[in-house]
């Protein structure tokens, strides 16, 4: 594992296209930015983890709405969506 020391917005690149700044230091959390492309998809690693075993889990006989298959908890909205089984409101025509 490579460990770097960074302050408050200063980053680090990982390849040419991914880009993580320090944000915000409060006490013991640190708020990170993170700049990446939108092929490459950014978790937090809990959230990560569940996608992997929704992934592995037998597939369910009816699939159910995001209503009744909650996120998992501190789950934000916009990584709520790319949840399996998650979905999103309808287009308004």
């Amino acid at each position: 594992m490579l460990v770097l020391s960074r302050q408050r917005d200063e980053s680090i690149m990982i390849g040419d296209n991914i880009e993580i700044t320090i944000v915000d230091i409060r006490g013991d959390k640190v708020r990170l930015g993170i700049n990446a492309p939108n092929t490459v998809p950014v978790h937090r690693k809990e959230v990560y983890q569940a996608i992997q075993r929704e992934r592995s889990a037998p597939p369910k006989a009816a699939a159910g709405t995001a209503a009744e298959n909650p996120a998992p908890p501190n789950v934000h909205a916009a990584q709520a969506s790319s949840l399996p089984g998650a979905t999103l409101p309808a287009p308004a025509d």
